[in-house]
């Protein structure tokens, strides 16, 4: 998919929903929340970014984001990473996790004064909410997530399941 801001192709992801099992498409950039083409859940958002997409993949985003600024020779990066992954599932329709290689996106990397990795930065509207650095054991990143951004049920959501994606928002697709 390339976007209209910057022309960049973006890969989708494809998830599987945890609720059916149906296997979505979700773009790294969309209004609104992904959600199952099946079942219409929420599905966790994890996509990646770099110094052309950032500002359309998180500046953008009605959700709040975080931000995972990492590297692959970094080991402490690889620990924290498949957390990270576990939390945006958990959160799914409430949060977007968004990897930045920050070796590549060094101008993201300067943007947010990266002196050290992994450096994870959340995001609403564009704006810094909070910031931790250096690796944590899950739950210590767990606690953080929750005192910094209380769980919120979603607007299209009775009883904890989905009514469906607005028009325009990424819903998943087979």
């Amino acid at each position: 998919m390339s976007t209209p801001m910057t022309g960049v192709q973006l890969p989708a992801t494809v998830v599987t929903c945890s609720n059916c099992g149906k296997r979505n498409r979700v773009s790294a950039v969309g209004e609104g929340v992904p959600s199952c083409g099946n079942c219409h859940r929420p599905l966790p958002w994890i996509a990646e970014a770099d110094d052309l997409s950032f500002a359309e993949v998180v500046d953008a985003a009605r959700l709040p984001v975080l931000v995972d600024l990492w590297a692959p020779w970094c080991g402490p990066c690889r620990m924290v990473s498949p957390v990270l992954e576990t939390l945006a599932r958990e959160r799914a329709g409430q949060l977007k996790l968004v990897k930045v290689n920050s070796d590549v996106a060094q101008a993201v990397s300067r943007r947010f004064e990266v002196q050290a990795i992994p450096t994870l930065v959340l995001m609403r509207d564009g704006q810094v909410i909070d910031r931790q650095v250096g690796a944590a054991p899950a739950p210590a990143l767990r606690s953080w997530l929750e005192h910094s951004l209380p769980t919120t049920k979603h607007p299209n959501s009775d009883s904890g399941a989905d009514s469906g994606a607005a028009p325009g928002h990424p819903r998943g697709t087979s």
